[in-house]
């Protein structure tokens, strides 16, 4: 099972794989110039990781609190490609991830704690 994070809601972007026996990270400044090119971003990183978009199950991404425009256009682009292609859609919070532990997501995700489908935005000061 391959599961995707997709947290852009603070300094930087940052997509993750998790699969079973494998990680791979990648980030990017969070600038103006990568939120308008995020999504080609997340396509370079898959095919540099030799995964394809159909091999993923989860798509995992962070609905603040942080930056506007990293949130929405994060959210925007992990609702595009689940719907184009029928994958299930996780939100979770900034303050959630301690020491940029992202496997605590999937924990909470296999304890049931995150709820598919349902994105609220959480927009810092």
């Amino acid at each position: 099972m391959n599961n995707l994070i997709i947290d852009a809601a603070n300094n930087k972007i940052l997509f993750k794989i998790i699969s079973l026996d494998k990680s791979y990270t990648s980030d990017h400044p969070n600038s103006r110039e990568n939120f308008d090119k995020l999504s080609l971003l997340l396509f370079k990183f898959l095919e540099e990781n030799n995964i394809k978009i159909n091999e993923i199950n989860n798509i995992f991404v962070n609905q603040g609190p942080g930056k506007f425009s990293g949130i929405r256009s994060s959210i925007a682009t992990a609702k595009a490609i689940c719907i184009t292609n029928k994958l299930n859609l996780y939100a979770f919070n900034s303050n959630q991830i301690k020491d940029n532990n992202y496997n605590k997501i999937l924990d909470l995700y296999n304890k049931g704690a995150l709820i598919k489908n349902l994105i609220k935005p959480q927009y810092s000061s």
